[in-house]
């Protein structure tokens, strides 16, 4: 677990939970899920100092829930909000970016898991509830740190200024992640449609193809659980009661940007994973056209050599009969002549199939 305190231009770590809240800012709590599990109580109990409520029973078995799709939802005191961030498979440690992408798109499948973020929103305090090996806390600690080390005295540090912004500053944070992997799929797909499309190789990797549409389907329906959930938080958004200062509503205002901002991202998410499945149908379709078309090519050309070969029978199997008084049969000119009429034959029916284009590669 990690406190921290956020004010104008301050960005402090706590040692722990103070008995009371600071004057001026927030304080945003980091607690891992199994910590938070551990220690519910003592989170409850300095929550119900603090603001005067507790998180509701029901809330905190989500934010437990490592399974829980993203979703939102709001009591009087505070909103909750559950976002799937991108994870590194296995139980992995990510980098700043949480997720460790391969170089090559080959691995994507096997490189991607997901892992729930909850985040509870009260007026002056953020609670993030997330797994053990989730890098975005830290990732944060360190940025704000940051921001506030740069700040010049005259407000220009841009720390969050409310519990809200720093939700969606972390929530935009984890969607980047989302379009990161975009290029990563892209690659997958596009080495997948390579091969697929080669006529020279006999493509043999469908169960790395089948993966790969598993995942953009898996994919579809979290950035869909994803949009609905910050539609939801901005629906909500718009029904706070007006704020009577004018500083408070820019800050609300900014609340609105940034909550379309980060829906904009995910839309722009699912509308790439949406075009990727439908180049890899594309992809599909092509190749088997591609294969029947190789197929009829290949069954043009032993017809046309049957063709060919026909007449060529029909004069053998008719000077073969045993007949005395069959034409050239004791003529020493006989075998010649046939041997030229058969000529004659292969070349005329050989000419007659290119101009008709039944030879060679159609154009």
């Amino acid at each position: 677990m990690r406190v921290f305190h956020l004010g104008a231009e301050r960005f402090a770590e706590l040692p722990g939970l103070p008995d009371e809240l600071p004057a001026a800012g927030f304080v945003w709590i980091g607690v891992a899920r199994s910590v938070l599990d551990a220690h519910l109580v003592q989170v409850q109990a300095v929550l119900q100092r603090w603001c005067g409520a507790t998180v509701v029973d029901l809330h905190v078995s989500d934010l437990l829930n490592q399974q829980l799709p993203s979703h939102y939802d709001y009591t009087s005191s505070y909103d909750m909000m559950v976002f799937r961030r991108l994870a590194a498979a296995g139980g992995a440690r990510g980098g700043a970016d949480e997720l460790a992408l391969p170089a090559s798109g080959a691995g994507a499948a096997e490189a991607i898991d997901t892992s729930p973020v909850g985040f509870v929103v009260f007026d002056r305090v953020l609670l993030t509830v997330h797994s053990a090996e989730c890098a975005v806390r830290d990732h944060f600690a360190q940025r704000l740190q940051a921001l506030a080390a740069s700040a010049d005295g005259r407000g220009t540090a841009r720390l969050p200024a409310s519990p809200a912004d720093l939700m969606l500053r972390m929530v935009n944070h984890m969607v980047d992640s989302y379009l990161d992997l975009r290029r990563l799929l892209t690659r997958q797909l596009g080495r997948q449609q390579h091969e697929l499309l080669d006529p020279r190789s006999r493509f043999r990797d469908w169960h790395a193809l089948l993966a790969s549409r598993d995942l953009l389907h898996l994919l579809e329906d979290i950035c869909e659980d994803q949009r609905s959930a910050v539609q939801e938080w901005i629906d909500a958004l718009d029904e706070w009661p007006q704020e009577p200062d004018a500083a408070a509503r820019r800050e609300r205002e900014l609340l609105r940007v940034r909550s379309r901002d980060v829906l904009e991202h995910i839309g722009r998410v699912l509308a790439h994973v949406r075009r990727l499945e439908e180049s890899a149908e594309v992809a599909v379709q092509m190749h088997f056209s591609a294969l029947g078309h190789r197929t009829n090519g290949i069954m043009r050309t032993l017809t046309v050599l049957t063709a060919v070969f026909l007449p060529l029978n029909l004069i053998t199997g008719f000077f073969g009969m045993n007949f005395e008084a069959l034409p050239w049969i004791h003529s020493a000119t006989g075998v010649w002549a046939t041997v030229g009429l058969m000529a004659a034959v292969v070349v005329a029916l050989v000419l007659l199939f290119r101009r008709k284009r039944y030879l060679g590669e159609e154009r």
